[in-house]
């Protein structure tokens, strides 16, 4: 069975850290551009991130650029994102996404590009 999952998400204060792990079962995640996306209550899901297969490129939006890492450990089929210097407006539910392949970044924040999705983790930032 296909499956991604997330973990990891939480409350955490301004400043602090995250580490979200997507989880791939059912095939194997190395050959796969891995996205996180995330979506704030009454906002559209955006791209956040993204690594592709290939030669392990990564692209980042503006808004994380600089607080946020995105990797994969091949050995345990996970893409992990380390999230840091979080703020209030990080706030959302997060969600990581495969598709095989190379992207590019034009193609990073593209969701339909994304043939498998995770059910999404909650991220809370708050004093």
């Amino acid at each position: 069975q296909v499956q991604l999952v997330e973990s990891g998400g939480g409350l955490v204060q301004p400043g602090g850290s995250l580490r979200l792990s997507c989880a791939a079962s059912g095939f194997t995640l190395a050959y796969y551009a891995v996205g996180w996306f995330r979506q704030a209550p009454g906002k559209e899901r955006e791209g956040v991130s993204c690594i592709s297969s290939s030669d392990g490129s990564t692209y980042y939006a503006d808004s994380v650029k600089g607080r946020f890492t995105i990797s994969r450990d091949n050995a345990k089929n996970t893409v992990y994102l380390q999230m840091n210097s979080l703020k209030p407006e990080d706030t959302a539910d997060y969600y990581c996404a495969a598709t095989p392949g190379t992207i590019n970044q034009a193609m990073c924040v593209m969701t339909s590009l994304y043939i498998y999705w995770g059910q999404g983790t909650q991220v809370t930032v708050s004093s």
